[in-house]
């Protein structure tokens, strides 16, 4: 028995590998290997002590904890998780998690090699940045290959955009099916520029997804809104280094901006063919987001040239061209109420504990009372409509 019924197909929008720390390093090019760091923990619940007895054994799991990994049966995604998890660094682990998991497919996306390549620092020189940005993308598609069932999700940061068109041909010549840009401004551009007119176009041609997804701009807020006069914040599993309350009251601002400037830019409209999503970001912004872009294109578009020559409304845009994953614990059914069910992805987060122990079941209860051809969007038709290599 799986723990995803057999009852309809399941498409998980959000899963991860927890890397080891060679994750970018075995996959550089020689001459960049030693200027690439190892993957840190230093900033997550997984302890050090954790990764070191996984790397001395040879850089997997022990034969009795995969054993009891797999007893877990239908239960793995409430007891298995992190690092600890079942398929949490080994593809052929993974592939027997997905079985007991029962998800049709599921994109996969890194948690924290990203650190060198998304850097916002002008300074980092684009060789290391976009080196580092190979490295990932290498492992990505190589963890990937084996099994049809696991998307893998390539990295491209867009500061340098002649070389984020570069990555980009490579990437979708390897077959990864679906794209992850940081969702900030690209190095004092807005992502609507001209200068990435190219990278739109192409992943538009290819019917490949670009993915925002949290951790693709700083997960905290500037330290000036911290700044209160009282004792830190402690974040939400204790400790100081992930997301504290300001940091989950704001983070819609940043993913909200960024698809703000691709639709007020035009992008959207120039390209109906290119899809997007924003993966692990909430999705409760997202109405109020829609409502507001159309009374700006209505009241601002009397002058504005770039909204003059749009066809279709911000909204029109957004609900054909994008879609949205709601954390568990947010009312997916009033967002159905404010907006459309063309817009919400099914995700899991597997096997990080933010996903919870049972999502289907959080989700299921939100989803009460509405129909059939609702759910069906949502766990399974508006993940093929967006990422099509899943067809």
């Amino acid at each position: 028995m799986t723990y995803a019924p057999a009852t309809r197909a399941f498409y998980d929008a959000d899963s991860h590998i927890m890397e080891l720390p060679d994750f970018l390093k075995k996959y550089a090019d020689p001459a960049l290997r030693d200027e690439i760091p190892e993957v840190s923990y230093s900033a997550s619940i997984v302890t050090d002590e954790e990764v070191a007895v996984i790397v001395g054994q040879g850089s997997r799991h022990s034969d009795a904890h995969r054993a009891e990994q797999i007893a877990m049966g239908d239960e793995l995604i409430a007891k298995s998780k992190e690092i600890q998890a079942l398929g949490a660094f080994d593809s052929e682990d993974r592939s027997k998690a997905l079985d007991l998991l029962g998800f049709t497919k599921q994109l996969v996306f890194a948690t924290h090699s990203l650190r060198m390549p998304f850097s916002p620092s002008s300074k980092l020189e684009p060789r290391l940045r976009y080196g580092a940005t190979r490295a990932h993308n290498r492992h990505m598609a190589d963890f990937c290959k084996a099994d049809s069932r696991m998307i893998g999700v390539a990295a491209i940061p867009l500061d340098e955009p002649e070389l984020a068109l570069a990555e980009l041909d490579w990437v979708l010549a390897q077959g990864l099916g679906a794209v992850w840009v940081p969702h900030r401004a690209p190095l004092g551009r807005s992502p609507g520029h001209v200068d990435f007119e190219p990278f739109w176009a192409r992943l538009a041609e290819a019917r490949v997804p670009f993915v925002m997804h949290v951790g693709g701009a700083p997960l905290q807020q500037s330290k000036a809104w911290e700044n209160n006069g009282r004792a830190p914040v402690k974040d939400w599993l204790g400790g100081g280094e992930n997301v504290r309350t300001k940091d989950a009251a704001l983070q819609h601002q940043v993913p909200e901006a960024f698809i703000s400037m691709l639709v007020l830019d035009g992008v959207l409209d120039r390209h109906p063919n290119l899809r997007g999503a924003a993966i692990e970001l909430g999705a409760g912004w997202a109405p109020e987001m829609l409502r507001r872009l159309d009374w700006v294109a209505r009241t601002w578009g009397r002058n504005d040239a770039n909204l003059q020559v749009q066809k279709r409304s911000p909204s029109q845009q957004i609900i054909e061209q994008m879609a949205f994953t709601p954390f568990p614990l947010e009312d997916l059914g009033m967002m159905l109420q404010q907006s459309s069910p063309d817009l919400y992805l099914f995700s899991s987060d597997y096997p990080h504990i933010e996903g919870g122990r049972d999502p289907i079941g959080k989700f299921e209860r939100h989803l009460e009372g509405q129909d059939e051809a609702v759910k069906a969007k949502f766990y399974t038709e508006n993940f093929l409509r967006i990422v099509p290599a899943a067809v």
